[in-house]
């Protein structure tokens, strides 16, 4: 199969039946109309230290949105040093600590929370104030795993060809993925997100970080300004999907991409097709068809809405860990850990030890 077969069957065909699924607008979802609040614990220890040993941990987002307010974000590193360091394009905050020789290196983070759950009403224009030029601008721009030509390019281009509005570019891209993608329970984390091997190998599997990822690229490459939101799942869906939810209050495996895509009509809209992929994948019994209800259901809720059982920590790419002798991280989701002997695998317990945890603390009446 040639690149531009390839291009014909994934996308023309998915492309032909979105807009017959756009008529289900998301003004007609039920979402809970309150705040809930959430404290995010992040316990890290270095199980073999040598020499300086630093660690980095993502705190909570720092810019507030509709769907979540940052209450506070505190952290402790005895016998260390730490600091919290912060970049406000990608609304990020890094607590970045510092052990030096002799010392057992401990830190913890803690995040105070209040999440939403988020709709955009896709039936009612204008509604939302601007975004500025130059932040949307920023939210366009290629990174490294996101690139925006090549084949990139080509296959939003492909994907698009037709729509006539941001809306339904939006939408196409959506369910492209939906239909085009899957999730590889075998693949280390979140994923890498190299959207560029994606497209080329067409090996489109992967888990969240790799298939939001793949939206926003193509989102960007069709000229949309689109964002990949990092987070952690903080509690159990209330939406009546298992998959989705927190089991339990240790969310140490819980991270979570999320994407967003900004509408000039609209502002910003929460998507998430890994999601989608996900609930086919892993919702009981498990390996469900596109054409399953509750599928169906999901796929319908997750371009417009975001269930907020879950915090959202930044937007950022190719992150600059301060003061790291290292390479940039692709994006902050984990914590990471380096010692005088190099950067330590944030996914290998045997040298890099951490636990996550999450209770509600919503005040309750009377």
């Amino acid at each position: 199969m040639n690149r531009r077969d390839f291009l014909q069957s994934g996308g023309i065909a998915s492309v032909s039946l979105a807009f017959a699924k756009t008529g289900r607008l998301f003004s007609q979802v039920t979402m809970l109309d309150r705040w809930r609040t959430f404290q995010v614990t992040t316990r890290v220890e270095v199980l073999k230290p040598s020499g300086t040993t630093r660690v980095w941990v993502p705190a909570a987002l720092i810019s507030e949105t509709p769907f979540q307010k940052t209450l506070a974000n505190t952290f402790d590193s005895e016998g260390g040093t730490a600091k919290i360091v912060e970049s406000k394009t990608d609304a990020l905050a890094i607590i970045a600590a510092e052990f030096p020789a002799g010392v057992r290196p401990i830190l913890t983070v803690t995040s105070r929370i209040a999440t939403k759950d988020c709709a955009v009403d896709l039936t009612a224009r204008g509604t939302t104030p601007k975004q500025s030029r130059a932040e949307l601008e920023h939210f366009l721009r290629p990174t490294k795993l996101l690139p925006t030509d090549g084949i990139v390019k080509a296959t939003a281009s492909e994907i698009t060809k037709g729509s006539k509005t941001d809306l339904e570019k939006a939408r196409a891209i959506y369910e492209w993925i939906v239909d085009n993608t899957f999730r590889n329970p075998k693949t280390r984390g979140c994923g890498v997100g190299d959207i560029r091997f994606m497209l080329e190998s067409r090996d489109l599997g992967g888990k969240c970080a790799d298939l939001n990822a793949l939206y926003v690229g193509l989102a960007r490459a069709a000229g949309l300004p689109a964002r990949d939101v990092y987070g952690i799942r903080v509690a159990k869906s209330e939406m009546g999907y298992k998959s989705l939810g927190a089991s339990s209050e240790n969310v140490t495996k819980a991270q979570h991409c999320r994407a967003e895509v900004y509408l000039d009509e609209y502002g910003w809209v929460p998507v998430d097709p890994a999601d989608v992929r996900k609930v086919v994948l892993e919702e009981p019994p498990g390996n469900r068809s596109l054409d399953d209800n509750m599928v169906k259901n999901a796929r319908a809720r997750l371009f417009g809405t975001w269930e907020m059982n879950w915090m959202a920590y930044n937007f950022a790419h190719d992150v600059a860990l301060p003061g790291s002798n290292g390479a940039p991280v692709g994006f902050l989701m984990y914590p990471q850990a380096e010692t005088t002997d190099g950067r330590l695998d944030c996914l290998d317990p045997d040298n890099f030890k951490y636990e996550i945890t999450s209770r509600e603390i919503t005040p309750t009446n009377g």
